[in-house]
């Protein structure tokens, strides 16, 4: 896949060899575990979940824990990188896609009641952003969780000795001011030397669409 077909140098990387590379670091099997964790504390705070879709899923490791967690549930993703999407779709109880978050018809998929990101928008580039917000509003039927890094600025950070690969900022705020029909739901963290499931520093943010 030619990588001059993205429209950003953030894409292009995910869909190459870095991110075929990054399918390797996230087979650790305390990370499912984790994984279970954390989604059961942010579910908890939801009603009536029938179905999940995933901006960004990998492997599908979050897909494992919700299939887990809610079992008979439709889990749906979608995936940049092919190699890792090889992989995912074998393990979504509903549709797999394989692509950018830029390039989705919205208008093209259903709605699905709980969408999220997982560590997806810190790689995203921010001119970029009001776009997949944009998106992940009409894809949401009910609730949307961001569980990123969290800053209150915006701030690129290097990554693994990039630059422009990383970027922290107050993703949930700029979704609720963009989108007045949203509400707070829930927030927490998930500190990287928690004793038991850690999870890198990540800050979650559970939203309720208000109908």
């Amino acid at each position: 896949m030619s990588q001059d077909r993205y429209e950003t140098e953030q894409e292009a990387f995910w869909a190459g060899s870095f991110g075929a590379e990054y399918i390797e670091r996230n087979r650790d099997p305390q990370l499912r575990a984790s994984n279970i964790h954390l989604f059961s504390e942010i579910l908890a705070h939801t009603r009536g979940v029938r179905s999940f879709f995933e901006v960004g899923a990998n492997i599908g490791l979050n897909i494992e824990a919700l299939n887990q967690l809610c079992p008979g549930r439709e889990t749906s993703a979608l995936e940049l990188n092919p190699k890792a999407f090889d992989i995912l779709k074998n393990k979504c109880t509903g549709k797999t896609w394989q692509g950018s978050i830029l390039d989705l018809k919205t208008a093209e998929l259903p709605e699905f009641d709980f969408v999220f990101t997982k560590g997806v928008l810190i790689h995203i580039h921010p001119e970029k952003l009001p776009l997949v917000y944009e998106k992940l509003h009409a894809l949401s039927s009910k609730y949307i969780c961001l569980i990123e890094y969290y800053n209150p600025t915006p701030v690129a950070l290097e990554y693994r000795g990039f630059q422009d690969r990383l970027f922290k900022r107050d993703f949930a705020g700029e979704l609720l001011t963009a989108f007045p029909d949203l509400k707070l739901l829930s927030y927490g963290f998930k500190y990287r030397r928690d004793n038991n499931f850690s999870q890198g520093d990540l800050n979650w943010f559970l939203m309720e669409k208000e109908r």
